[in-house]
C-alpha cells in the first residue's frame, strides 16, 4: 500500500465509527478488524425503514398561496408560520445498516504484529497478524460484498443482525445450508408493522477445509482460505433465494484463483476512478507513515494528503446507485441522526461539490439518477404546495420519495424553492467539463424554468418580481418569521436556474421568454453593516450567528457574486461572511465558510475555517468525519468536502476563466495537484512552490478564457489539443 492513498491502525476497532470502510456506491462494509471476533457491517443504499414517510404526501395548500402572499407583503412577518395543514413533523424513513458478517475463534493470546489498514486504489481493507489475515472489498464490477479470510483456527461464521438500536418487533429468520463448496447463509429481517423486509445472502467457499452447520451459521475446520460473497436485497414479502444464491455462485469461475478474479474486475473500474485526481503536498516522509489516528492530531500537509485522499475515496465509494447520505453509505446503529437522510439544503450539495473538478462522473451520475428517478414527485411537489407546473425538490429524501413532506414551523422546507438548481448545479459543472449537455439536465432545468414562469406572479412597487414566499435554509430575519420574501438564496436560484435553461435550450421561444423572466427579478441589497443581506427585502434583519451560508449562494456554488465582475458585490458579500458566526460549529458551516472564502480570494479566512475542523477533533480513526467537534454524530460533511475545499483554493474555473492559486493555505507552500478538470474543457495540472508555479493545461476544445493570479488578468487563448504550459513568478 502507498501510504499516501491509505491509511493504517495498529489496533482493532473498538467503536463502529473507527471501522475501515469499502464500498460500490451500492452495498458498504464497515470493518472492525478484531481477529478473534472480526465483524464486517454490511449497508446497502435502499436500507430504510418505514416509520410513516413511506406513505407521506405534500401538504395541499396551493389554494391558500395568494392569501398568504397578499398577507406577507402587506407585511405580516409571521403569516407563513400558518401556511400548513395542522401535521406534525414527519421524518423520512431513516437509513440503517443490515447485519454484521461475524467471524469468531476461540480466543487465544492478544495478536502480534498486528496491522489493518485501507488502500484507496484498491478499496481493500486488510487486517494481518501472526495467523489471520482478511481482506474485504467491495466490488463495483459484480455487486457483492467479499471477503477472503486465512486463519489457523477454526472459524464460526454467521450473519448477526443485532446491532445498536435495532427495533425489538424486528422479525427474522435465518437459515444456513451445506452446498458442494461450503454453505450458503441466509438472514430474513422484516420491519415491524410492514410487509417490507430486506434479505441477506452470504456464499462460504471454503478451500481445503470442512464445513459444518452451528445455527445460525457454519464452522469451518482446517481450511486454507475462506471466501465469502454477501448482497442484500431489500423486497416486499416473500423473496425466493435460489435465483439470487445461484447469481452468487456465478461469479466463481472454476479453476481460477478466485478471490484475484474478483479482484481484478472490480480494481479495473474503482482505480481508474480513484486515480484520476492526485494531491501532493510535499510532506515529511516520517509524518506520511504515521497511523491516521496519529496523524489526526498533528495538522500538517501530511494529514491534508491523507485527507483529502481519504475525502475522494470515501466519495467514490459512497456513490452509485445513490450519491452519498448524510453518513455517506455506512452506518453501524439503527439510530441515524437526521435519518441518514440525503439532505438537499446544505449537506449532499457539499459533498457532492468536487464532482467534477475532481474528475468523479461516478459521482455526478449517481445525483443525476436520483433526481430523474424523483422528478415525477417534485412536479407534484410544485402542483401540490404551490399550484404551479414544473419541479420543486424537496429539502429531505430517503432515496425513495422525492416528496416534500418534511417540514415545520421552524422549519418551513415545503417553502424553499432553490434546491432543484442547487441540486443541478454538480451536473451543469459535468457537462461544462466535458463540452456536452446532457438531455436529461436539460430536460429538468427546463421543469424548472416553467415552476417560475408559475410561481414569480407578483411583483413590488418597481415592478420587479418578486420571490413571496421565500425561504432561506435554514434561518430567518432577526425580526421576522421564517417563510419571508426575496431570500438572497432563492433570487440567485431563480436567475441561475431560468438563464442556465435558457442556455441549454438556444434559439427557442421558452429561452427568450426566460431570460426576459431573470432579468425582472430584483439585485441584491446591502445592508447597513455592508453587508449582502440574505434578504433583499426593506426591513428584514440579518440574523448573523447561523451555520448556513445560504445567501451566499451566488459566491459559490455559482458565479454570479465574484471579485472580477461585480467587485462592490464580492466586497458586501465578503462583510456577510466576516459577520457570519458558526452557531453550533457543525462541520458543513465551517467547509461551506470556507469555500466562499476561497471564491472571495481570502487565504487567511480559509485556513482558520479549515483549521476549526482539523483541530476540532472532527475525524473518526477511519478517516470518515463527524458533524460535530470531539467526534459527534457520525456525518460524512467534512470528510466528503474537504477535497472540494482544497481544489478550491488551488484552481477555479467558469466556462470563460481560469483562476490559479486564490487562496493557497499558508500551511501549503510547495506541492502538487493533477488532473483537475476544468469547465473551459481542459484537463490541468499544477505545481507550486515559494518561488515560482507552474500549470500545465492539455485542452480538449478551442477556447479564449481569461487567466486570473494575483498579477490580474490576461487572455489566455487555448487549441484543442494542444499543451499549454504556464509558468508564474508570482500569485
Amino acid at each position: 500500500m502507498n501510504i499516501m492513498h491509505g491509511t493504517w491502525e495498529a489496533r482493532p476497532a473498538a467503536r463502529w465509527e473507527d471501522g475501515f470502510l469499502s464500498g460500490n456506491g451500492r452495498h458498504g462494509a464497515l470493518v472492525f478488524g478484531d481477529p478473534n471476533d472480526e465483524r464486517v457491517v454490511v449497508t446497502q443504499h435502499t436500507l430504510v425503514r418505514p416509520n410513516g414517510g413511506e406513505s407521506a404526501r405534500p401538504p395541499r395548500l396551493a389554494d391558500r398561496l395568494p392569501a398568504l402572499r397578499d398577507r406577507l407583503l402587506a407585511g405580516e412577518a409571521h403569516a407563513a408560520e400558518t401556511f400548513t395543514d395542522g401535521r406534525d413533523l414527519q421524518w423520512v424513513q431513516p437509513f440503517h445498516p443490515a447485519f454484521q458478517v461475524r467471524l469468531r475463534r476461540t480466543p487465544g493470546d492478544p495478536p502480534h504484529r498486528y496491522r489493518r489498514a485501507v488502500d484507496f486504489p484498491t478499496g481493500v481493507v486488510e487486517e494481518t497478524c501472526d495467523d489471520w489475515r482478511s481482506r474485504v472489498f467491495v466490488s463495483r464490477a459484480d455487486d457483492v460484498v467479499v471477503q477472503q479470510v486465512t486463519a489457523d483456527d477454526d472459524l464460526h461464521i454467521a450473519l448477526d443482525h443485532r446491532l445498536p438500536n435495532a427495533p425489538t418487533r424486528l422479525a427474522v429468520g435465518d437459515g444456513a445450508v451445506l452446498t458442494a463448496d461450503g454453505a450458503l447463509l441466509t438472514l430474513r429481517v422484516r420491519y415491524p408493522g410492514s410487509d417490507t423486509a430486506y434479505t441477506g445472502l452470504t456464499l462460504v467457499v471454503v478451500t481445503a477445509g470442512d464445513t459444518t452447520l452451528t445455527p445460525p451459521g457454519v464452522r469451518v475446520t482446517g481450511a486454507a482460505s475462506v471466501l465469502l460473497l454477501t448482497r442484500v436485497l431489500r423486497h416486499t414479502g416473500e423473496l425466493d433465494t435460489t435465483p439470487h444464491a445461484n447469481a452468487l455462485r456465478d461469479l466463481l469461475p472454476a479453476g481460477e484463483d478466485l478471490y484475484t478474479n474478483l479482484l481484478s474486475r472490480h480494481t479495473a473500474l474503482h482505480r481508474t476512478a480513484y486515480e484520476r485526481v492526485t494531491l501532493d503536498l510535499d510532506a515529511d516522509p516520517a509524518e506520511r507513515a504515521l497511523p491516521g489516528s496519529e496523524l489526526l492530531t498533528r495538522p500538517s500537509p501530511a494529514l491534508l494528503e491523507r485527507l483529502f485522499a481519504a475525502g475522494r475515496y470515501h466519495l467514490l465509494s459512497a456513490s452509485g446507485l445513490n450519491p452519498p447520505r448524510l453518513t455517506g453509505l455506512w452506518t453501524g446503529d439503527w439510530d441515524t441522526a437526521w435519518s441518514g437522510a440525503f439532505t438537499n439544503d446544505a449537506n449532499l450539495n457539499l459533498q457532492t461539490a468536487s464532482a467534477a473538478t475532481a474528475a468523479l462522473p461516478e459521482v455526478t451520475a449517481a445525483l443525476a439518477d436520483l433526481i430523474v428517478r424523483q422528478q415525477e414527485d417534485w412536479a407534484e411537489n410544485a402542483r401540490t404546495v404551490l399550484g404551479c407546473r414544473g419541479v420543486v425538490a424537496p429539502a429531505h429524501t430517503d432515496g425513495e420519495s422525492g416528496l416534500s413532506y418534511h417540514f415545520s414551523r421552524e422549519y418551513p422546507l415545503h417553502l424553499w424553492t432553490a434546491g432543484a438548481d442547487w441540486l443541478l448545479k454538480p451536473l451543469v459543472d459535468h457537462d461544462e467539463t466535458r463540452g456536452e449537455r446532457d438531455p436529461r439536465t436539460a430536460a429538468v432545468l427546463a421543469e424548472i424554468a416553467v415552476f417560475y414562469e408559475d410561481f414569480l406572479s407578483r411583483v413590488d412597487q418597481d415592478g420587479r418580481l418578486v420571490v413571496v414566499p421565500s425561504y432561506s435554509p435554514e434561518n430567518r430575519p432577526a425580526n421576522a418569521g421564517w417563510g419571508t420574501i426575496n431570500a438572497a438564496m432563492d433570487l440567485s436560484a431563480a436567475r441561475h436556474a431560468l438563464t442556465t435553461a435558457a442556455a441549454y435550450h438556444p434559439g427557442t421561444p421558452e429561452a427568450d421568454r426566460w431570460r426576459a423572466l431573470a432579468e425582472r427579478l430584483p439585485p441584491h441589497r446591502v445592508n447597513a453593516d455592508g453587508a449582502l443581506a440574505e434578504w433583499a427585502w426593506p426591513g428584514l434583519d440579518d440574523s448573523y450567528d447561523h451555520r448556513h451560508l445560504s445567501h451566499l449562494y451566488g459566491v459559490w456554488p455559482l458565479d454570479e457574486i465574484n471579485p472580477y465582475d461585480t467587485p462592490d458585490l464580492a466586497a458586501a458579500a465578503h462583510r456577510a461572511l466576516e459577520l457570519r458566526g458558526a452557531e453550533n460549529d457543525s462541520a458543513h458551516g465551517h467547509l461551506h465558510h470556507a469555500l466562499v472564502a476561497a471564491r472571495l480570494r481570502d487565504g487567511e479566512r480559509v485556513a482558520h475555517a479549515l483549521g476549526q475542523v482539523l483541530e476540532g477533533d472532527f475525524f473518526h480513526a477511519s478517516l470518515m468525519s463527524a458533524h460535530y467537534p470531539h467526534r459527534d454524530v457520525y456525518n460524512a460533511d467534512a470528510a466528503h468536502t474537504l477535497p472540494a475545499l482544497l481544489v478550491e483554493t488551488l484552481v477555479q474555473s467558469t466556462p470563460d476563466r481560469l483562476v490559479l492559486l486564490p487562496a493557497l493555505p499558508a500551511a501549503c507552500p510547495t506541492g502538487r495537484l493533477t488532473g483537475i478538470r476544468t469547465r473551459f474543457g481542459a484537463e490541468l495540472d499544477l505545481t507550486w512552490n515559494p518561488r515560482k508555479a507552474t500549470a500545465v493545461i492539455r485542452p480538449t476544445r478551442t477556447h479564449r478564457v481569461e487567466l486570473r493570479t494575483s498579477s490580474g488578468a490576461t487572455p489566455l487563448d487555448l487549441v484543442a489539443g494542444e499543451d499549454h504550459v504556464l509558468t508564474l513568478k508570482a500569485w
